[in-house]
């Protein structure tokens, strides 16, 4: 099937949504309905999940066991998106596409309404690969679906003086988050997928799971409750 770019939505789901600290069915089961209803409109779904608190986990036990490199570490961090992917692929049934895909070398073909992706190599989280993908297809938007509400100018959690950021630029968004990337970073969109977001002229929307009538804004392209970085 020839793919229909303009109803093609791509999304960064933030594992910390999947599975916050055990698997969560009431989030993932209320988040597959949402997106179910736009499927029924003629919508198709790019859904690229993180490792979240999984991969963290997964990642300080091994640090326990030996001293490993940053590269096996990135690589337990891998693994755990695609077990999350797998997790999601099989909560939306036949409507997704029956393997989650972790190569993206060249662009994938897809005849289901939604296909589903996890990380291929060290070096970045999977934000860059929604990246990769918006890059193939043509979108020029992505839904970044976190336990984040909004890019802070500081850490809120640590400085009470914080401020949410509802519109920034790409330059000002680089400018609050750590220069480079290190296995198990969490930040709202991770830095070397900023780079080439910005690079590529893209725009992110920063919402919050928790609210889902604030992801189907997003993802309609209404107003939302949350960040908005463009350049």
């Amino acid at each position: 099937m020839e793919e229909n770019r303009k109803n093609i939505a791509i999304v960064s789901l933030g594992g910390s949504m999947l599975a916050p600290d055990l698997p969560d069915p009431v989030f993932v089961k209320a988040f597959v309905s949402l997106i179910t209803e736009r499927v029924k409109k003629g919508r198709r779904f790019i859904i690229v999940t993180g490792g979240g608190k999984t991969c963290r986990n997964y990642q300080e036990a091994l640090k326990k066991v030996r001293n490993i490199t940053d590269e096996e570490n990135d690589w337990m961090g891998i693994y755990t998106t695609h077990f999350n992917g797998q997790f999601l692929r099989l909560a939306f049934g036949d409507l997704a596409h029956q393997e989650v895909i972790t190569e993206y070398g060249t662009k994938p073909s897809f005849d289901e309404a939604i296909l589903i992706g996890g990380g291929e190599v060290p070096g970045h989280s999977t934000d860059y690969d929604a990246v990769l993908l918006a890059n193939m297809f043509g979108a020029k938007h992505i839904v970044n679906v976190s336990n984040t509400t909004y890019v802070y100018t500081a850490d809120p959690r640590k400085d009470k003086d914080a401020k949410a950021l509802p519109r920034l630029t790409w330059e000002e968004y680089l400018s609050y988050i750590p220069a480079e990337w290190t296995p198990g970073l969490s930040t709202p969109f991770d830095p070397t997928a900023a780079k080439l977001a910005h690079e590529n002229g893209l725009s992110v929307a920063i919402v919050n799971g928790q609210n889902l009538g604030e992801v189907a804004k997003a993802l309609d392209e209404e107003d939302f409750e949350g960040s908005f970085i463009s350049s």
